[in-house]
């Protein structure tokens, strides 16, 4: 194996120095002088180096909720340098110091770590702010000074990273621009890269014509694609929990599991999002992306390393070994929430929502079955189920092993004995519960389900840093591992696109009442194979 960090190591913030990056101190410890001499020390995280990042969509929800704050999270953890600028772009008509007031309303109000003036004013020293449309040639002009004037002045080195929280439908002039104007076109060793957010399209075309828009301007590796999920501890924790340890992997195959289900389940409606979720639905939301990913990491082989192309070589062996059920009208399911109590409040259905049309066949809940033809997973159905209005806010992958062949005991002794379960916990109360049976304490022989649980609050005293301060921080250091490749987008679609095609033509979402964990037809889904979902 090369010598690489392991995902346990990386998971913490420990990895090998990379280029423009620096060993540095995590809050709290010891003077940074005294931490940096030894740059073999696998305790300390890395730092970025000399850089910036543009940000187009910086008064969106998404940036003012998550990536400013992030930002300030990094800064005032020690991991971005000194020097780092940041520049906003945008039609609001304002100056460097009106965008540094808001970035700190937007750090006030969502940033994970405490406000510290002295940290706030480092950053604010580096934030520009650049007025424009995006089809604004004129603005990228600007834009390119200012680049230019963080080089001179900030030190940043000609490194900077183009972030497009905006829609995809923006992307082509953007990219436009930014050709036009050079921005992409680094010097003297230096870089330039892209970020985009998912969706990565709406299916297998709209995805190929997204990634041409953007790799006529950017190399395919200096284009970052962002899905969140995959910066959640817990989720990387899949990759730790399976190949660090030893108890683990020998039974996680078809020898010793019946099933897989994987549930992303949210308690909220669509809130202000119907402009883009109607006509979207919940299967290209998040299945496409975050299930199928849960999916590859729980189902690959043991990779070579955890290099960016060693992890994405064995996930796209998954995608590749996928085969969707014969018949998807029996193992296929689709759903849409209808009005009801939830958490004490009476709530809207989905048709009653705000821009949704009365007649929109758009679904809240999906839920499909997925086999994966492998030795080690073959006659393992995976299912994946995702949805809205849910009984709870949960994201979990739960392995079910095979009942025991034989039981030394009477029917009542173990009435109440479930299957043996690992679930890995995503969201919320990060860890992974092991159920088992356990006698009952007692006179007679009587066997019950009990669990044991790890919680990451509990056994770690560092709080986990939120996905978008890790997924950053990797992209300014030009890390890759946690960002999917083209290949992988488009073998997720290829697996969703029949499946949402067949909806279109032949499946109209039933209705599911607020609260539930879902539509009838996805028990019933099932039940046809003898099992039955996971209560979370």
């Amino acid at each position: 194996m090369k010598d690489r960090p392991n995902a346990a190591e990386t998971a913490h913030g420990v990895s090998e120095p990379a280029p423009g990056g620096t060993r540095a101190a995590r809050s709290g410890d010891a003077p940074r002088e005294n931490l940096l001499r030894d740059p073999r020390d696998r305790r300390l995280p890395l730092i970025a180096g000399p850089c910036s990042m543009v940000m187009f969509g910086v008064t969106g929800d998404l940036a003012k909720k998550k990536l400013l704050p992030a930002i300030y999270d990094l800064t005032n953890r020690g991991l971005l340098p000194p020097s780092f600028g940041l520049v906003g772009f945008g039609r609001r008509d304002w100056d460097d110091d009106r965008f540094a007031e808001y970035v700190r309303e937007c750090v006030q109000a969502s940033a994970r770590t405490p406000f510290n003036e002295d940290v706030f004013e480092q950053l604010r020293g580096g934030l520009r702010f650049v007025t424009g449309n995006f089809d604004d040639k004129q603005a990228f002009e600007h834009l390119t000074e200012v680049v230019g004037e963080l080089d001179r002045t900030r030190g940043t080195g000609g490194n900077h990273a183009f972030y497009l929280s905006i829609p995809p439908s923006a992307f082509p002039d953007v990219c436009e621009q930014i050709a036009n104007s050079g921005l992409n076109t680094p010097r003297d060793g230096s870089w330039r890269r892209v970020v985009i957010e998912k969706p990565f399209g709406h299916d297998l075309q709209s995805a190929r014509e997204l990634n041409d828009v953007v790799e006529k301007v950017f190399r395919p590796e200096d284009v970052f694609r962002i899905d969140h999920y995959l910066g959640k501890e817990t989720v990387q924790n899949i990759l730790a929990f399976r190949f660090a340890n030893q108890l683990f992997e020998p039974v996680w195959n078809a020898n010793y599991v019946d099933h897989v289900q994987i549930t992303m389940a949210e308690d909220i409606g669509i809130g202000s999002r119907a402009g883009y979720y109607d006509g979207i639905g919940t299967a290209r939301d998040v299945i496409q992306n975050h299930l199928l990913q849960l999916l590859a990491l729980t189902a690959m082989e043991e990779p070579v390393s955890f290099d960016a192309a060693d992890l994405r070589t064995e996930k796209e062996k998954v995608f590749k070994a996928v085969e969707l059920p014969a018949d998807l009208s029996l193992h296929t399911a689709r759903g849409q929430y209808v009005g009801g109590w939830q958490g004490g409040e009476l709530v809207k259905g989905y048709l009653e929502e705000d821009g949704i049309p009365a007649d929109s066949t758009t679904e809240t809940f999906a839920a499909i079955r997925l086999d994966i033809a492998t030795r080690r997973w073959a006659g393992v159905p995976f299912y994946l189920r995702a949805g809205k209005r849910l009984g709870r806010r949960v994201t979990e992958i739960a392995v079910v092993f095979k009942r025991a062949p034989f039981l030394p005991f009477r029917d009542t002794d173990t009435a109440d004995l479930g299957q043996n379960a690992i679930v890995i916990r995503v969201q919320p109360d990060e860890g992974v519960t092991i159920r088992f049976g356990s006698k009952v304490p007692g006179t007679q022989m009587e066997v019950r389900d009990v669990t044991m649980d790890f919680a990451y609050g509990s056994s770690f005293t560092e709080e986990s840093p939120e996905a978008y301060e890790r997924l950053i921080l990797d992209m300014l250091l030009g890390d890759p591992p946690l960002f999917p490749r083209q290949q992988e987008v488009e073998l997720s679609w290829k697996i969703l696109d029949p499946i949402t095609t067949f909806w279109a033509e032949s499946m109209t979402p039933s209705p599911y009442r607020a609260g539930t964990w879902g539509p009838e037809t996805a028990y019933e889904m099932l039940a046809r194979d003898g099992r039955t979902w996971r209560r979370p």
